[in-house]
């Protein structure tokens, strides 16, 4: 498959066909490649919950050099980049424990950065003043519902997804994606209603 018919393959199919890539051939290539789009949003979710960059680019480093190691086991996967999270969330965890911070992290606890709207070519449509309105209902939202909401439209996981790394039910990734959207759009909303 060329690179060009690549790029317009849905990223959870991209995966895939580097993860076979990988598993199959050795190909350093395609872990690479693997490496570079999903390590920014791994170190993202790691952060959230050591809170340290640092801290966090090494889990997701040690995460990918095991990928890496056992690369041949690569096809038993069924979804590499859910594993991938659950892998990060485990050794994130795991971290906090042997830095002897044994209290235990909640989902509504974890710090959430998104990035910024304006790299979204929608986005750059909106008037800056709607913009500025969407990017404050994400602030304020709680983590939880920041988190899915990141998880969704960032890292583009599918709700059964978000709900296994979260373990949570995919009916309440469903509603609070709802909740979000319809704060959205009230926001939306009153910034038209009020350049009439």
């Amino acid at each position: 498959m060329t690179e060009i018919a690549l790029q317009t393959i849905h990223p959870y199919k991209k995966i895939q066909d580097l993860q076979r890539r990988i598993a199959v051939y050795d190909d350093e290539a395609a872990y690479k490649e693997l490496f570079f789009i999903l390590f920014h949003s791994l170190t993202k979710f790691s952060t959230g919950i050591v809170q340290t960059k640092e801290t966090a680019e090494e889990i997701v480093s040690d995460v990918f050099i095991s990928i890496w190691n056992d690369r041949t086991r690569l096809q038993e996967i069924e979804d590499l980049q859910l594993y991938l999270f659950i892998a990060v969330k485990n050794n994130s965890i795991r971290k906090l424990k042997q830095q002897n911070k044994t209290r235990t992290v909640s989902i509504d606890e974890l710090s959430v950065e998104m990035d910024s709207a304006y790299q979204d070519p929608e986005a750059r449509v909106l008037s800056s003043e709607s913009l500025h309105n969407i990017e404050q209902v994400i602030e304020n939202l709680p983590h939880r519902a920041k988190l899915i909401f990141k998880l969704a439209k960032e890292d583009k996981m599918r709700y059964k997804e978000i709900a296994a790394l979260l373990n949570i039910s995919v009916k309440t990734v469903d509603h609070q994606l709802a909740i979000t959207l319809k704060k959205m759009a009230l926001a939306l909303g009153a910034t038209f209603r009020r350049k009439k």
